[in-house]
């Protein structure tokens, strides 16, 4: 009998099957290990545009993480799209009461495009309840400011930036970079890891559409690297190496900001 990995998305469901839960099971699919997923909300949504959307029920999110804890050994998982603020107070009673392993805070509060998510009072209830439980933490460039009240212009303020967080409570940040210019030729993240080392991973620019799913993606190789018993640098570098794989072999689904390529190989 074989045997693999057991990981986790606590996430929304994109229907056309481009980032949140699918996006993560994809990835986890991708990097050979088995993967669960607790669901908080839908959306129904296409390449063009998201047209409806509904959260789940409180009860129904503590059923299935329920379910899960009792009869799977889970060893690492992520959150993603949290839409509320009892959303995410339930997902924190239930992080505190199961074990579900190491814990990649992916803080879906704000686009790629700079948009926010999340209220203000859901945002707060994610920095003071859900953020100081993480292992780590993934914020795109504008969460990365919005989260350490501050801009970041260059690679010393994206230092001072991971710092704040970790004071906020969370022990290992990957910020990254922006990727908002067309004119720039690379993508520079930087990792700092709970002992203060930190790593700078650099993979070129690349100017397409077809980036949904990319902040899932990214924490969801973590995920499952992690849970491969592989060190957390070396399961963000390959991770950010599969990310920038799926991004840059595109595929031709959906007409518009379509989804990138899980079926790269590294």
């Amino acid at each position: 009998m074989i045997s693999y990995p057991q990981v986790l998305t606590i996430a929304g469901s994109d229907c056309d099957g481009s980032a949140g839960a699918q996006a993560d099971l994809k990835t986890f699919m991708a990097r050979d290990t088995y993967g669960m997923s607790v669901l908080t909300a839908a959306v129904a949504g296409n390449s063009y545009q998201i047209s409806a959307s509904h959260v789940m029920p409180v009860e129904f999110i503590n059923a299935q993480c329920a379910a899960l804890a009792e009869d799977f050994t889970i060893s690492a998982f992520k959150t993603g799209m949290l839409a509320d603020t009892a959303t995410i107070e339930s997902v924190v009673e239930n992080i505190q009461k199961y074990d579900f392993g190491f814990f990649v805070l992916d803080p879906v509060i704000i686009t790629k495009h700079g948009n926010m998510l999340l209220e203000e009072s859901a945002y707060q209830t994610l920095v003071n309840q859900l953020l100081p439980l993480a292992d780590m933490i993934t914020p795109n460039f504008f969460e990365a400011q919005k989260l350490a009240d501050m801009k970041i212009t260059n690679d010393e303020d994206m230092l001072i930036a991971a710092k704040k967080l970790q004071a906020m409570g969370v022990k290992n940040v990957l910020l990254k970079g922006s990727h908002n210019d067309d004119s720039q030729t690379e993508v520079r993240d930087l990792l700092l890891l709970e002992n203060g080392e930190t790593t700078w991973l650099s993979e070129g620019y690349i100017k397409t559409d077809r980036v949904n799913g990319t902040g899932d993606t990214l924490a969801a190789c973590i995920v499952s690297e992690i849970a491969k018993g592989n060190s957390i640098a070396d399961s963000v570098a390959t991770a950010k190496k599969f990310t920038h794989a799926a991004i840059k072999n595109e595929i031709a689904v959906g007409h518009k900001f379509g989804p990138i390529n899980h079926f790269v190989k590294l």
